[in-house]
């Protein structure tokens, strides 16, 4: 039986978008590129190498100064270094979410402990631009039409990694929430969702109380 590290490097090498997206706007895909291709294997083989069950936790899409960029979820190249050991090439800038998400992580005992627990994922798998900036896949009706079917076969071929389905967290309360309520109910994937104020938000508009939301991530995380 193939460790959950093994199918979730099948999982993301495999990820592609085959379809025409709407004008404008173009997809991020790091996992065609060799030092990605190394570096998720190294995180996953590290972190995933065995065949536990882990509760999901579930983003918006990948950021491109981030997991745009690592293929690594809330991971950028700072913190895939410094926090994960993983030595990469990438251009040591910080994005805001992967602070804040590895605050967290340290805070719940370091990512050895965390990612024994928790698998990181988001409702799109792959970001998207537009003018260059981050684009959410629920900004345009019409790339979420686009992309449903996608969306919801990355779903399910997660869910098969082991996913536990009493319990998701959803990272952001309002728009990605909506989207994930809606796939739940065609989709039957989880018995409760819960959700917490996505990271983007706390460290640009809550900074001063970034601890105070550490603490309620913690909390929550803990309570399951």
């Amino acid at each position: 039986m193939p460790t959950i590290s093994e199918q979730i490097v099948n999982f993301y090498s495999a990820l592609d978008i085959q379809f025409s997206l709407p004008e404008g706007i173009e997809v991020m895909n790091p996992f065609k590129t060799m030092e990605v291709k190394r570096i998720i294997n190294s995180f996953y083989s590290r972190f995933f190498n065995d065949n536990n069950k882990r509760i999901m936790i579930l983003g918006i899409n990948p950021g491109r100064f981030g997991g745009g960029v690592t293929g690594i979820p809330f991971t950028d190249p700072i913190r895939l270094e410094k926090q994960c050991g993983i030595a990469n090439t990438f251009n040591k800038k910080p994005e805001l979410s992967s602070v804040f998400i590895y605050d967290v992580i340290s805070a719940f005992g370091g990512p050895e402990q965390f990612y024994s627990i928790f698998y990181i994922s988001a409702i799109s798998p792959l970001g998207f631009l537009k003018d260059g900036k981050n684009y959410n896949y629920y900004d345009s009706k019409e790339l979420l039409i686009k992309l449903h079917d996608f969306i919801g076969k990355c779903f399910m071929e997660q869910m098969d990694f082991g996913i536990t389905t009493d319990i998701c967290f959803c990272l952001g309360a309002g728009r990605n929430l909506e989207v994930l309520k809606t796939l739940n109910e065609d989709l039957s994937l989880f018995n409760n969702i819960y959700s917490l104020p996505h990271p983007r938000w706390i460290m640009q508009y809550r900074q001063k109380r970034r601890g105070e939301f550490v603490k309620l991530y913690v909390d929550a995380l803990k309570t399951i």
